[in-house]
């Protein structure tokens, strides 16, 4: 594994947290750092890993072990992958990008986020596997229009976000002047320059590159600056869509098609009765509606519900053995945000590669010191 020269001191991913603060202006960091309203939500995705415990067998051979995992007719290296995170590339420099590659290096699925500030097209061409996670209202001409765009770019898996109906209460972050667009201040500029590393190997970087970040992907065309002081807010009120929008768009889209968000049985149950390929279970990472139930507390009662579907798992992953304990419970494959996008901002593709190794090597670890050969033994070490 390739080292980083400045990942030299991380050795697992919660590791990244303090470096990435340092890195980062105290705008962005609470932007992606935090969650809504008291962070209830956000730290009981972490705490309820500790509550499930394992029991291991001795004495097997275990020399032969795989962490592979199958998902939709491809064979993948880790049985994890990277989530959707909007506005990455203010982070680190091409972040979507860098994240596309890293994937594809290793052979692990990303899902693109619909905030990304990186055109659709730039990610599909560097990773043609890239998935597409999308955030719509209930005008079918506007899904329609941003799906044909998709479709074009040559993705076929698409992820609707369905647990958006209105914005979630990030007052931590608007406090310190993160919204869509931001609203250059001196509080902003003066955060920006006592960080000189970010705005020199991020923004400035940036703007020499591609100019003035942009929304790229909320429809058919390029949406509004990321900052700016004239330009309109984004719209980020779905209050209207329905499963009957979700029905049409299912007998319209020609791909897999995915829902993000889910954390009911009885919402998976209607999903594989519309035909949907998979269901995301995940609370949006804490960022939306505090005191939700962390996902693992209800994936069981999900994968019940499952029929033809698959079940991904996202929200607080940061360990192998939080990995291990989702697969256990059912999760066909897990995903992974924040480290990620820590690991972008402070090393790019190189950094996102050695970070997808590290959560890699803890997984092989805990598999071989748990005495399976295959992570469909998983369900038989939960004590």
């Amino acid at each position: 594994m390739v080292v980083p020269n400045n990942f030299r001191k991380i050795k697992c991913l919660e590791d990244l947290d303090p470096y990435a603060k340092s890195f980062l202006p105290q705008a962005l960091w609470e932007f992606g750092s935090v969650g809504v309203e008291h962070n209830l939500s956000r730290e009981g995705n972490r705490k309820v890993f500790d509550e499930i415990w394992l029991q291991p067998r001795t004495l097997i051979n275990v020399s032969s072990r795989s962490i592979k995992r199958s998902l939709f007719n491809h064979t993948y290296t880790f049985p994890f992958g990277i989530s959707p995170m909007g506005a990455s590339a203010m982070f680190g420099f091409e972040a979507d990008l860098n994240f596309a590659r890293a994937a594809k290096e290793s052979n692990i699925p990303y899902v693109m986020s619909g905030s990304a500030l990186v055109p659709i097209e730039k990610v599909a061409e560097a990773n043609p596997d890239v998935w597409f996670q999308a955030y719509v209202d209930a005008d079918r001409d506007s899904i329609g229009l941003l799906a044909d765009r998709v479709w074009r770019s040559g993705i076929q898996n698409l992820v609707i976000t369905v647990d958006v109906a209105v914005p979630g209460n990030r007052g931590t972050a608007l406090r310190k002047g993160f919204e869509y667009p931001i609203r250059p201040n001196i509080a902003l500029a003066l955060d920006a320059l006592f960080h000189p590393r970010w705005l020199v190997k991020t923004f400035f970087r940036t703007l020499l590159s591609s100019g003035l970040p942009h929304i790229e992907n909320y429809g058919p065309k390029r949406g509004i600056p990321i900052i700016s002081k004239e330009a309109p807010g984004r719209k980020h009120v779905r209050d209207g869509l329905d499963w009957e929008d979700m029905k049409w768009l299912r007998d319209r889209w020609k791909g897999r098609l995915m829902i993000k968000g889910v954390l009911s049985g009885e919402d998976a149950n209607l999903a594989n009765t519309i035909g949907l390929d998979g269901v995301f279970v995940s609370n949006h990472g804490g960022r939306q509606l505090d005191t939700a139930i962390p996902p693992l507390k209800v994936l069981a009662e999900i994968v019940a519900e499952k029929g033809k579907m698959v079940i991904l798992f996202d929200s607080g992953v940061r360990r192998g053995t939080d990995v291990i304990k989702a697969l256990a419970l059912g999760a066909d494959f897990v995903f992974s945000g924040r480290p990620f996008l820590y690991a972008a901002a402070l090393g790019g593709q190189e950094g996102i590669s050695y970070v997808i190794n590290l959560l890699a090597d803890e997984v092989d670890r805990n598999l071989a010191l748990l005495g399976c050969t295959t992570l469909d033994q998983l369900p038989e070490r939960l004590a």
